[in-house]
């Protein structure tokens, strides 16, 4: 595909990617300034993912309708209204945390409060906490001070870089706008910015 066809978003997307591993295999850069400015930008290309994936599952959550919420493809899978208050919950508590900011105590960060929070998926509730949520995380992540977002950390036990959390936190995120555009077309609902 051109790049001359592709959304501006997917540009953004593309250029933050080229950003990330850059930042992860290039050689260190002795200048800490530099460092901070290479961080800022991933940041920032972070941010424009997280605004694209918001607005496609924003736009599923509002074209399911409410008595869809409880559909589940199988026993045991989430339903819809628990996959979209999934991805709230990483909006208030992985997306922060991966940028070494607070995560909101709106969820508990223990399985058992993820579960708690998945479980109260009405579609207002949904509606409600991915646009609360995003915000909130979309703040937490753009607070940092891009100083600290240099070197590497202990992320799920493995030390880590600041773009490798971010690919890894804004492709689970796109993988489950992928789960709902699939639970959406086998329930008859067309994606709405589908042409």
């Amino acid at each position: 595909m051109r790049a001359s066809s592709l959304s501006p978003a997917s540009r953004m997307v593309r250029t933050g990617a080229l950003v990330a591993l850059t930042l992860v295999f290039t050689p260190r850069l002795a200048s800490a300034q530099t460092a901070a400015e290479n961080a800022a930008a991933l940041r920032t290309s972070y941010l424009a993912s997280l605004d694209e994936v918001q607005g496609k599952i924003l736009q599923l959550a509002e074209a399911f309708p409410a008595d869809k919420y409880a559909w589940r493809p199988a026993p045991g899978v989430r339903s819809v209204g628990e996959v979209f208050m999934h991805v709230a919950s990483e909006y208030y508590a992985w997306s922060p945390r991966s940028f070494g900011a607070t995560p909101s105590p709106v969820v508990t960060m223990t399985p058992e409060g993820f579960k708690q929070f998945e479980s109260t998926a009405t579609k207002e509730n949904v509606l409600k906490h991915l646009k609360e949520g995003f915000a909130y995380g979309k703040q937490a992540v753009s607070g940092v001070d891009p100083a600290t977002l240099t070197g590497t950390k202990k992320f799920f036990g493995q030390d880590a870089t600041t773009a490798d959390i971010a690919l890894g936190m804004s492709g689970d995120l796109h993988e489950h706008l992928g789960q709902l555009i699939a639970y959406a077309r086998m329930n008859g609902i067309k994606p709405p910015w589908s042409k």
